[in-house]
């Protein structure tokens, strides 16, 4: 080895490590970290009450609340709120990937990829892979109550296995934006805060529960451009009609927009950390 490479070494060992990994190699390390984070899910069941019992508790409460004031009758605001409820649980389930990063970062658990070859990428994108299976089990969890309440959807099972697909695309896009408060955020506590204060205004100020219509004209600007209110309209779509619309097209250049956004400013705020 050069004068010039045992100086650089010796001046930054971590870089030194991590200087020549492939794109092939940065996919399986990647992968590596999912199956981490698969085998502690599997160890810490509570991790998927967000999950399972989420979207039975509000699927119900939501549908026998607001059912009759907004569509008559709870039969017919089925089709109105069960992707409304898609894509709030898609974003609560998101929400847990910056929590459980910052956890990781404060215990010291990152401290010891430091030395080792491997992606900067990959202990960030590896845990947000195994949260796929999160989003996948809320999605079916949400229709198959829906179903058991008098749903029918129209897109029949193509049209549903659509809408699952695109709301945990939808979820995995968004994870980036809680992955990046997660690396800036100075305690797991200031991760949940600063993501409930992004989590309600998306889910709330969106047509999720609402039609737009009945909403103020100068609201309707804002939700309309809601990446909450693109996926929950292409959803409907998918689901009631099984008819692929620009509002699914919309979705998914909304969902590329926000991971071209934060998945950068996520891995560079995590490289400044490390």
């Amino acid at each position: 080895m050069s004068t010039l490479a045992l100086t650089q070494v010796a001046a930054d060992p971590v870089a030194a490590t991590t200087s020549h990994v492939s794109l092939r190699q940065a996919v399986a390390q990647t992968m590596s970290m999912a199956w981490r984070a698969a085998k502690t899910m599997r160890r810490n069941p509570e991790q998927f009450f967000d999950v399972t019992i989420q979207p039975l508790l509000f699927t119900a409460m939501f549908a026998y609340i607001f059912g009759g004031a907004i569509s008559g009758d709870v039969a017919s605001y089925l089709p109105l709120m069960i992707p409304g409820i898609l894509a709030q649980t898609a974003l609560t389930a998101c929400m847990a990937t910056g929590v459980q990063l910052r956890e990781d970062m404060d215990k010291g658990v990152f401290d010891r990829f430091k030395s080792l070859p491997i992606a900067r990428i990959a202990p960030l994108a590896g845990p947000m892979v195994a949260d796929l299976l999160r989003y996948l089990i809320a999605a079916v969890l949400t229709f198959a109550t829906g179903i058991l309440m008098g749903y029918r959807p129209g897109g029949g099972v193509v049209g549903v296995a659509a809408a699952i697909m695109l709301v945990v695309i939808s979820g995995w896009s968004l994870a980036w934006v809680f992955t990046w408060v997660g690396t800036i955020a100075r305690s797991a506590r200031s991760v949940q805060g600063i993501s409930m204060m992004i989590m309600f205004p998306l889910t709330f100020l969106s047509n999720a529960f609402v039609p737009i219509e009945t909403l103020p004209s100068w609201l309707q600007g804002f939700v309309r451009v809601n990446p909450v209110s693109l996926v929950v309209t292409a959803t409907r779509d998918l689901a009631n009609t099984g008819d692929v619309t620009t509002a699914v097209g919309w979705a998914l250049v909304g969902c590329a927009v926000v991971v071209a956004v934060f998945a950068p400013l996520a891995v560079r705020s995590y490289q400044r950390k490390m």
